[in-house]
């Protein structure tokens, strides 16, 4: 019999975190793609656009920049 795998470390803090500008429409496709949830849309008078709720819980995946059919999220370096 063998020894069981050792545990797998935990994932390191993203080394990217999105940058949403003032390009978003708020249509949501961001939140939609984000595996951890981490995206909300935020109203801002009659108007929406995407906000980071859980900078902590961020993967850095990127997916929420793909799917932008606008261009309004950047992935930027953190140091966190």
């Amino acid at each position: 019999m063998s020894d069981p795998a050792p545990p797998r470390p935990l994932p390191a803090a993203p080394v990217a975190l999105p940058d949403i500008t003032a390009r978003c429409t708020g249509c949501g496709r961001c939140v939609g793609a984000c595996p951890p949830h981490v995206l909300c849309l935020e109203p801002r008078g009659w108007e929406k656009s995407a906000l980071l709720h859980d900078r902590a819980g961020c993967t850095g995946c990127g997916r929420c920049a793909v799917v932008c059919p606008f261009g309004a999220i950047r992935m930027r370096r953190t140091d966190r």
